[in-house]
């Protein structure tokens, strides 16, 4: 319940994005941070969380988190300016980046392989439907008032749910301390120069800042890969991409996460630019997709110790074709067959992201769940960021000429080069025979 809390804060805070614009007389631009500064933040602490979780017993560490994510909520929740706002979503953000990767590795060592399917579904349950849920929630809350009530219902929220839990949280990873690593940290900030550069590039446009912004970023990262290679006990220890299987599962859930934020960002699009719904009928909308999620997510994990992740890939791969075929052709004529759309994209997700985080941890030993975790986590991040910016940029690109639900429709079209990756991927996998 702590994690579904806290994942649901990643895509609450679009739908006020118009209510902080009016309040704080700050522009589009502007607004963005309040979700591009907490994915920044978010990417820029997973990779820490190895690291975290061999120096800290897992009690404190969740303290710590929660902790932080309280102090962040409340500093947005009573700040009587913008930036108060951005330093809130910040602190959320470096909770949330710490919790994603630690929790599915404490997940993935305490479960044995034959049940990681299953345990992992319950996982997907509540990462890709907290995902879809967000919206739905604040659109709800935005509907009867403030934005600060929303900040004040995750406080309210999570502080009874840590206090409740205390007794229930027990120590299982085996600590392994060692010093920590400020150079390797501090290369990390590549990481976030990425996300930030993808994250503004809609709103600013490429310029000399943006671009030297990108190419620091990408030497800094080169940098630590040379560094965590040449390392006895390495921060990151990327010597998980020596196992078989584990690069295109990595991928996979990349692709699949792909598929699920794409929805989360244009069915919104669709229901109030093309069909003119208030913004909470936009949230309510999103329900469907999201029982369907639900509902798959845990039947997904049960069918992969039965039939093998191969099998899986190839269902949630047609499923997403099929929901991206729908909104291309359907998506501004029929609204039950764009909300059908949405749930395609959404529920073929199930049969991907979550099996194939099983297979990627599968196929490693013990002692590297949680490096191979941690990558997963952060490379997942990066992909759906592109695949937010790919979709402004293709739906921009097609506005110039077409009407807006024209544009959403062709951009839709494109993606369907999505799934067809996956079932590329798909054949990289060793079938389960």
């Amino acid at each position: 319940m702590i994690s579904f809390t806290m994942s649901i804060s990643q895509s609450t805070m679009t739908t006020a994005y118009p209510i902080l614009m009016k309040q704080f007389g700050i522009d589009a631009a502007a607004v963005q941070w309040v979700t591009s500064g907490f994915m920044v933040a978010m990417t820029l602490v997973m990779p820490l969380s190895p690291w975290l979780l061999d120096n800290l017993h897992l009690k404190k560490l969740l303290n710590l988190i929660v902790a932080v994510f309280l102090v962040g909520t409340a500093i947005a929740m009573v700040t009587p300016n913008f930036l108060g706002v951005i330093v809130g979503r910040l602190l959320e953000g470096v909770a949330v980046g710490a919790l994603f990767p630690t929790y599915q590795a404490v997940i993935m060592e305490n479960t044995n392989k034959e049940d990681r399917g299953i345990a992992m579904g319950a996982v997907g349950l509540v990462m890709s439907s907290a995902l879809a849920v967000g919206p739905i929630v604040s659109g709800i809350v935005l509907q009867f008032g403030t934005w600060r009530l929303l900040f004040a219902f995750f406080f309210v929220v999570l502080l009874g749910l840590i206090l409740f839990m205390q007794k229930q949280i027990q120590n299982t990873h085996q600590l392994n301390k060692r010093d920590f690593d400020f150079l390797s940290a501090f290369l990390l900030i590549g990481f976030a120069g990425i996300l930030y550069t993808v994250s503004i590039l809609p709103a600013k446009g490429w310029s000399w800042t943006l671009i030297v912004t990108l190419i620091v970023s990408l030497l800094l990262l080169v940098i630590f890969v040379i560094r965590q290679l040449k390392m006895d006990n390495p921060f990151l220890d990327l010597r998980v991409f020596e196992h078989r299987g584990y690069l295109p599962a990595m991928l996979l859930t990349g692709m699949s996460y792909s598929g699920l934020i794409t929805a989360t960002v244009i069915m919104p699009l669709y229901f109030q630019k093309v069909f003119l719904l208030a913004p909470i009928w936009s949230g309510l909308l999103m329900i469907p997709g999201a029982v369907f999620l639900s509902f798959l997510n845990p039947k997904a994990g049960r069918l992969l110790g039965q039939i093998g992740l191969r099998p899986l890939v190839y269902i949630g791969s047609s499923m997403m074709l099929l929901g991206y075929l729908f909104l291309a052709v359907f998506g501004t004529k029929f609204l039950l067959l764009a909300i059908l759309g949405a749930m395609m994209l959404e529920g073929g997700n199930a049969f991907i992201m979550m099996p194939a985080v099983t297979a990627a941890s599968n196929a490693l030993p013990k002692h590297l769940i949680s490096h191979g975790t941690a990558i997963i986590t952060t490379m997942r991040q990066l992909i759906g960021a592109l695949s937010i910016l790919l979709a402004g940029l293709l739906i921009g690109f097609f506005h110039q000429e077409h009407s807006y639900g024209s544009a959403l429709n062709l951009t839709a079209a494109w993606f369907v080069l999505v799934p067809l990756t996956g079932y590329f991927l798909a054949s990289r996998i060793k079938s389960k025979k």
